[in-house]
């Protein structure tokens, strides 16, 4: 018996008993969108969750740090000779922080980083040029946001918080920073140490960091080149005895692999030469396990809907194997052997748990679309608040889809299987006695 001519017969078959086939099918599409839908849930606040980690960190980022002291230039030499190691960026802080001209003034991090690798690693400039000389720096992008003016008193005084927002505009620096010369105020580390000098430095803006990617990032860092620095350091600190603690070592390194792959196979290298490590890939992975769980959870529950549906499915096949044990029969006398009945019935069951999954994939879909447009808006409507930035509810992967239909249609299946060995059973002779 032919492929066509077993779905000629499976389908008039299903044609004869339509409303209970439809039925049937309408619990199986109600299971599976069940089950997608609830794990998409679980897939939704998983995606937030990384989002959160990815969207201020790097998936190729490690962190280092030293248990005791600060690492040293010998130290990056190493790290830099590692393999698949792309770059290594260090940074010294600078005790002093604070910025002006004219009557506007800011306070932010100063740093000095070795810009080479601090390019190799990403960093991009949204215009302007790197410093080349001692009195240039380059700030972030934010910068002439925070670079303000001192407010009168009475500046606020009656506003709202919106009108509050507009008026502090007014005094915010809106020139071009580029070719600006600011003064770079220098403060003594301890008032009481009268050996200290008070010192202003004259510093040249010639760069301006690129935009974060992260609508709700404020990057305002300052670097500085290493020579100002030491002469920052020098003045400070002239008579202090911790001034080579201030000098020896950097206060922020981090290594930049090729790609996240390498990540794990350069931690372990780094671990092995005394130094800690940290990075996104070690906080993910647990992340990921305990996620895991927790959507198999989900899973598991949903699943229990596409059993319930299949309680119905083992039904109708009963149904249809006593109805047409007369058929059964026919086909008996004429040569069909029990496995092409089985084959018959199973692949009523099939096209039955074909339509559900691919009816209930496409509602879960449109039910997760829906949610996710609408779920913001009522918030916002009826409890007067703003979700979150790529807010979502409902999240569905292309990997939960396939879970779902292979859950689906193995529940189908098995539901299936005991009618289908039942109609093999059928014996001939009291099949077609009926026609007596």
């Amino acid at each position: 018996m032919k492929f066509k001519d077993k779905h000629r017969f499976v389908r008039s078959n299903m044609k004869r008993n339509r409303t209970r086939v439809w039925m049937t099918i309408l619990a199986s599409t109600i299971g599976c969108a069940f089950l997608i839908m609830l794990a998409s849930v679980g897939f939704a606040i998983h995606k937030t969750a990384v989002d959160d980690v990815m969207s201020y960190r790097l998936m190729n980022e490690i962190q280092i740090q030293k248990e005791n002291g600060m690492i040293t230039d010998k130290e990056v030499k190493k790290l830099e000779k590692i393999k698949d190691v792309k770059a290594v960026t260090r940074k010294k802080h600078t005790p002093a922080n604070e910025f002006t001209l004219g009557d506007y003034m800011i306070s932010t991090s100063v740093f000095s980083a070795h810009m080479p690798s601090e390019i190799k690693a990403g960093f991009e400039l949204d215009r302007g040029r790197l410093p080349k000389n001692k009195n240039e720096i380059v700030v972030g992008y934010h910068f002439s946001e925070q670079f303000i003016k001192e407010a009168p008193e009475s500046f606020y005084e009656g506003l709202s918080e919106e009108e509050s927002q507009e008026k502090h505009k007014e005094l915010v620096y809106k020139e071009d920073l580029i070719g600006k010369t600011l003064t770079y105020h220098l403060t003594p580390a301890d008032n009481k140490d009268q050996n200290a000098k008070n010192l202003s430095v004259d510093v040249k803006v010639v760069g301006i960091g690129k935009k974060p990617t992260k609508k709700w990032a404020i990057v305002t860092d300052a670097y500085i080149t290493d020579d100002l620095r030491k002469e920052v350091v020098n003045t400070l600190f002239e008579k202090n005895k911790n001034e080579g603690s201030l000098e020896e070592g950097y206060d922020d390194v981090k290594v930049y692999t090729s790609s996240a792959e390498e990540v794990k196979a350069v931690s372990e290298v780094i671990e092995k030469m005394d130094l800690l490590t940290y990075s996104v890939a070690s906080e993910l992975k647990e992340l990921n396990l305990y996620f895991t769980l927790f959507k198999a959870g989900l899973i598991f529950i949903g699943g229990i809907a596409v059993l319930i549906a299949s309680i119905g499915i083992f039904n109708t096949m009963t149904m249809a194997v006593t109805e047409r044990s007369q058929d059964i029969g026919i086909m008996k006398a004429i040569g069909a052997t029990p496995k092409t009945i089985k084959r018959i019935f199973l692949l009523e069951s099939g096209y039955i748990g074909l339509w559900g999954v691919g009816l209930g994939t496409v509602l879960a879909y449109m039910i997760s679309y829906g949610v996710n447009f609408a779920l913001p808006i009522i918030i916002e409507q009826f409890l007067n608040e703003k979700p979150p930035e790529d807010f979502i509810l409902s999240y569905i992967p292309w990997s939960l889809t396939v879970i779902a239909v292979t859950i689906c249609m193995g529940v189908t299946l098995l539901s299936g299987w005991r009618p289908a060995a039942k109609a093999t059973t059928v014996d001939v002779l009291k099949a077609l006695r009926r026609d007596v």
